[in-house]
């Protein structure tokens, strides 16, 4: 670890969700954790996992005047707060850089949680962290923007800045986490002709992959935190309610799928990538404990 032995390291977690709350379960009485909000009715909840909670929205940067003085504590932060949901930048990922800078925050570390979807449509291709972004989507290009905030950070400042690119992520325990909800509403996938692959990682190995991240990232590095599977999306819904007891999902041709579907849903339709996850094992050293998602269905 980066970090003095003689004392626990203070880290500063932005957006303390589900893979917030199962970082700070991992990281129990090795660090000091501080954990932003913008809700007070969840203070009382991150006291009793462990956290000091912060009260401060991103959409409200005078509200983060108290975070700049805190900060100040923190070697590393953790922000995995998502863009707005409109526009093509990300203004709360500048609120929050803003803050930092300040007072000059002694960040040693900021791990960034981003997407794979900054690649764009990659027609099935496998490729690594090195192939250049192209964003198809605004939700994607708005991901683009704060991964260049977070590496400017990094250049100023000299903090070591690591941003994980991540795909979907799934788990039994994880609000809307499971294949399950949508096999029960009998929401169709492609046909096979018209099938994209999709990539997945299970949300502890994901948690797991930001503390390695945190102790182990590499300067302005970029991690690609998938797993093992080589999947068809349509394959995965078939997996999974076969291991549920449900009925497959129907297939439909993507014709039918612009009729159906919504604009949302439609878009991750709309890219197929394969990723190469060798930096996340050789780098970071996650041991992985659902290498495939046949693995963490059948584990949930």
């Amino acid at each position: 670890m980066p970090y003095s032995h003689r004392r626990r390291p203070t880290l500063l977690i932005v957006g303390c969700g589900d893979v917030g709350m199962r970082v700070l379960r991992l990281l129990q009485g090795r660090w000091r954790v501080l954990a932003l909000t913008s809700t007070a009715a969840r203070m009382p909840l991150l006291r009793q996992a462990g956290a000091v909670p912060v009260l401060g929205d991103l959409d409200q940067p005078h509200t983060l005047q108290r975070l700049a003085g805190i900060a100040r504590l923190a070697q590393a932060v953790l922000h995995l707060a998502p863009p707005p949901g409109q526009g093509q930048g990300d203004a709360r990922t500048a609120a929050l850089l803003q803050a930092l800078l300040r007072h000059g925050a002694p960040v040693q570390r900021l791990v960034y949680a981003s997407t794979t979807g900054v690649y764009g449509d990659g027609a099935g291709a496998l490729f690594d962290e090195t192939r250049p972004v192209a964003p198809g989507t605004d939700r994607a290009q708005r991901r683009v923007a704060a991964e260049a905030l977070v590496r400017a950070y990094g250049r100023v400042t000299g903090a070591g800045v690591c941003v994980l690119r991540i795909p979907g992520i799934y788990a039994a325990d994880r609000p809307g986490g499971h294949p399950r909800e949508r096999l029960m509403r009998g929401t169709p996938v492609l046909a096979a002709d018209d099938d994209v692959y999709t990539n997945h990682i299970h949300a502890d190995d994901l948690a797991r992959a930001c503390v390695a991240a945190l102790q182990r990232g590499l300067p302005q590095r970029v991690i690609n935190v998938v797993d093992d599977s080589d999947v068809k999306m349509g394959d995965y819904f078939d997996l999974a309610a076969d291991l549920c007891g449900l009925p497959r999902p129907p297939r439909i041709s993507r014709a039918q799928a612009r009729e159906q579907l919504s604009p949302m849903l439609l878009s991750f339709m709309s890219e197929s990538r394969r990723l190469h996850n060798t930096r996340l094992k050789r780098e970071l050293r996650v041991r992985l404990l659902y290498p495939t998602v046949a693995d963490g269905l059948r584990g949930t």
